[in-house]
């Protein structure tokens, strides 16, 4: 069994479905320690990443526990790092969560100028169902049908939420709809909508204790439950959305920080976070076999239409606010948050 799927098990045995996770340092040989502040589906992605950037000439000296950790969902992450939470490394599910503390000056202008545009995991938007797939559930179309039950995390608190309602979108205009085919498209969806829970690993937890048909999730993160033992399949649906999470260091961070945030795009690392179910954001990695994945020789299939924010969307600068603007100083709602407060489906708080 490779080193990456002992990690993620072993946090499956202990709770790989928990929201958050924390783990302290008594001190390295170097004296160097590392605070990540995360999404919550890195938490068990993060670990063998941590093992091999300590036998690294940049981590020599330190251990894994000389990492820090805390995760949850991305929005109420980036929100607690502006209000004060410590942080060196911070590693979102969207481009805005960084953004926030640019704007506050806790991270550089420039924190994009790197070879992957700032981007560090990848993944899709899937289709997690139950084993079997028994309500055969194979496109966006089939998760609108009545009686359908659906779970997808709360668009206010978890970036995972948005790049699903925005894939979902994506189906419609992508495919030549017009607006407001869109809208009745996500009406549909969130009429089904059983649960918002505030995270996308929430989400998972709710899903795998036995509710709802369908969970609208991140293909690494089905993957992940599927290492875990959880009784499920997905489905790569034929038109999704790509997911790209951004990470960055904080204005503060030393050099070691800044090696480490490095090491993420390395092919090493890019190769555990592959064993986690990610796509790799760089070429030349090593994949290998995935576990858990639907076809392990074969992990990440493309899609038949693989959209984007940038193309698609105009990027998350123009996108955030037009979808998911909260209506604060006389801003108009977004066009999401709208279909929310008209379905009642504004998710858990």
């Amino acid at each position: 069994m490779n080193k990456q799927l002992k990690a993620a098990l072993a946090l499956g045995a202990t709770g790989v479905l928990a929201l958050t996770g924390c783990s302290t340092s008594s001190g390295s040989e170097s004296g160097e320690t590392i605070s990540v502040n995360a999404f919550s589906v890195m938490e068990a992605a993060n670990e063998p990443v941590f093992e091999d950037f300590v036998g690294t000439d940049a981590g020599e000296g330190m251990s894994v526990g000389d990492f820090t950790t805390s995760y949850g969902a991305s929005g109420d992450q980036s929100r607690a790092v502006e209000a004060g939470a410590d942080a060196d490394v911070v590693h979102y599910s969207l481009e805005t969560d960084v953004t926030r503390l640019v704007g506050d000056g806790l991270v550089a202008e420039d924190w994009k100028d790197n070879a992957t545009n700032g981007i560090a995991t990848s993944s899709v938007v899937v289709f997690v169902v139950r084993s079997g797939n028994p309500e055969g559930i194979e496109t966006w179309d089939d998760i609108v049908e009545p009686g359908v039950e659906v779970i997808t995390p709360n668009p206010g608190s978890s970036g995972s939420a948005r790049w699903n309602i925005l894939a979902a979108w994506a189906h419609i205009t992508g495919n030549g709809g017009t607006e407001d085919e869109a809208r009745d498209f996500v009406t549909s969806l969130l009429d089904n909508t059983i649960a918002l829970p505030g995270s996308g690993r929430e989400a998972t937890t709710a899903f795998t204790d036995g509710s709802g048909d369908v969970l609208l999730s991140y293909e690494n993160e089905a993957i992940l439950a599927k290492q875990s033992g959880a009784d499920i399949d997905y489905v790569v649906p034929p038109d999704t959305l790509l997911i790209e999470n951004p990470a960055a260091v904080t204005v503060d961070a030393d050099e070691t920080a800044q090696a480490f945030l490095d090491f993420m795009t390395s092919p090493e690392a890019q190769a555990d976070y592959a064993q986690s179910g990610f796509r790799p954001v760089v070429d030349g990695v090593d994949v290998g076999e995935v576990e858990g994945a639907n076809d392990p020789a074969d992990p990440f299939p493309t899609p038949e239409e693989l959209f984007t924010i940038d193309d698609d969307f105009g990027g998350w600068g123009e996108a955030a606010d037009l979808y998911f603007g909260d209506g604060e100083d006389g801003n108009p709602l977004g066009i999401i948050t709208e279909l929310q407060q008209e379905t009642g489906k504004v998710g858990e708080e």
